[in-house]
């Protein structure tokens, strides 16, 4: 795949993530949400990051198992529970982002919801990934 990250200079800069995504290769594979469970279908970890570094670590196994890897994730979106708590822990969070996938960046959007579908998981990602030849 390549991918081209667009930031164009009349919006604010980007931090964590990319305005835009321009990404051509000749397969695309949608990633189902992913909160922190385990194997065994445990919520792992109380605290957001931990939950995070979980959530993103299955995402990027689903990923991988597909063939891929985290340059090739062209969207993600981040579904929490408390906006607030994921603001106040966004340097932590960006820690654990660039320590599982680096940092070329896809485009992403942060979402505040009610809660999920386990009642114990805090937060979810879910996205897409363009796969080269």
């Amino acid at each position: 795949m390549t991918a081209e990250r667009v930031n164009p200079p009349g919006l604010s800069p980007p931090t964590g993530f990319s305005h835009a995504v321009v990404a051509t290769g000749s397969r695309v594979v949608f990633l189902a949400g992913q909160t922190a469970l385990d194997a065994d279908g445990t919520v792992v970890g109380r605290s957001l990051p931990e939950q995070f570094e979980r959530a993103l670590g299955n995402l990027l196994a689903a990923l991988a198992a597909a063939g891929g890897t985290p340059s090739d994730l062209a969207r993600v979106t981040v579904y929490v529970t408390d906006v607030a708590a994921y603001r106040a822990r966004a340097a932590e969070l960006g820690r654990v982002w660039r320590k599982l996938a680096g940092r070329d960046y896809p485009a992403m959007a942060v979402v505040g919801i009610v809660r999920l579908w386990d009642e114990r998981a805090l937060v979810e990602l879910d996205g897409f990934a363009v796969l080269g030849d």
